[in-house]
């Protein structure tokens, strides 16, 4: 597909001006002036952002973290209750790096139809990528009205590229503010402004909130840790781990501690997690068990989360502890 020379320039004219975001700015501030930028390229009416699950810990897929223009200040929350059926944003989260786009209003879903039409979610256009150390996801979504004109082809290109851009340079931005604290982030980190709102959050500690908090919506620190955190540096114990704050700027860094011994795995979770640690492939796996691809992949993703580990070896040698373990009781 050809893109015509003035556009091209109007794109590399909105790079330079990410480079020119000030160094010190909150990751918040950098997503949302970065978006500007390429509303400039791309026109929009709406735009959501931040980290999600695909369904990990056996939980239907949720947000965790949300930045927005022009969208109600509840709107990741609304997502989360009829997450499980929105199936756009499943496809988003099957298809990683690969931008889809959908067009109207029905769903076979009267939740999700509901929802859509309540915000006027006419036009979508989205694109989800691995957050790397985080163990959740990271998406940009752009929305529409009914009365605007559909997403195009060279808007699907000019969205993909631009917004990788923003994404590397929001992650360098995270990775930086930890990396101050000398530590490197990853899925037992937080990062939150004086309000209790997370600009990040890992994979592990979230699901730790959530374990803690069963009624916790995500995207905000729960009410009472807020009042236990406010006077960074602090400490407290959550159940069977200890949740540290200190300052880091002008925002508030939270660090999980690690657990002392990994967390054994539900009996289908198990069996895949063996599978793979016997190298097995996705696939291989999803006709020996009779799961979809997807689903072994949600397993093994939780597996990861639970065991404390990152790659296929150490998943085999830890499994292999365990299971010594349970012989020698």
């Amino acid at each position: 597909m050809q893109i015509g020379r003035q556009t091209l320039e109007a794109f590399s004219a909105q790079l330079l001006a990410l480079d020119r975001l000030p160094a010190a700015a909150s990751p918040a501030r950098m997503m949302r002036d970065g978006l500007a930028g390429l509303r400039a390229l791309v026109p929009f009416d709406a735009a959501w952002w931040g980290e999600c699950s695909g369904g990990i810990d056996g939980l239907a897929p949720r947000n965790w973290l949300s930045g927005r223009i022009n969208l109600s200040a509840d709107f990741a929350r609304e997502w989360n209750r009829i997450s499980a059926s929105d199936g756009f944003a499943r496809q988003s989260m099957d298809r990683l790096d690969s931008v889809v786009c959908d067009t109207g209003y029905v769903d076979p879903d009267p939740g999700v139809e509901a929802f859509v039409r309540r915000h006027d979610l006419y036009h979508v256009m989205a694109i989800t990528r691995a957050l790397t150390g985080s163990g959740l996801l990271h998406f940009v979504s752009l929305y529409r009205h009914r009365t605007s004109p559909p997403f195009d082809a060279t808007h699907r290109v000019l969205f993909e590229q631009f917004s990788a851009h923003l994404m590397q340079r929001w992650s360098t931005r995270i990775a930086a503010l930890v990396g101050s604290h000398g530590a490197v982030a990853g899925d037992t980190h937080g990062l939150l402004d004086d309000s209790g709102e997370f600009v990040y959050v890992g994979a592990r500690l979230a699901l730790h909130l959530r374990e803690r908090f069963p009624l916790w919506d995500g995207t905000r620190l729960p009410p009472e840790l807020c009042i236990a955190l406010s006077e960074a540096p602090a400490a407290l114990k959550l159940g069977s781990r200890r949740l540290s704050a200190q300052r880091c700027g002008d925002l508030i860094l939270l660090e999980l501690a690690p657990q002392r011994r990994a967390s054994p795995l539900p009996p289908r979770e198990l069996s895949v997690a063996l599978l793979y640690a016997d190298g097995h492939t996705h696939k291989l796996i999803a006709r020996m068990t009779g799961l979809s691809p997807t689903t072994v992949r949600t397993y093994l993703r939780d597996a990861y989360l639970r065991l404390g580990v990152s790659d296929r070896v150490t998943l085999g040698r830890v499994l292999s502890g365990q299971r010594q373990r349970r012989r020698g009781a």
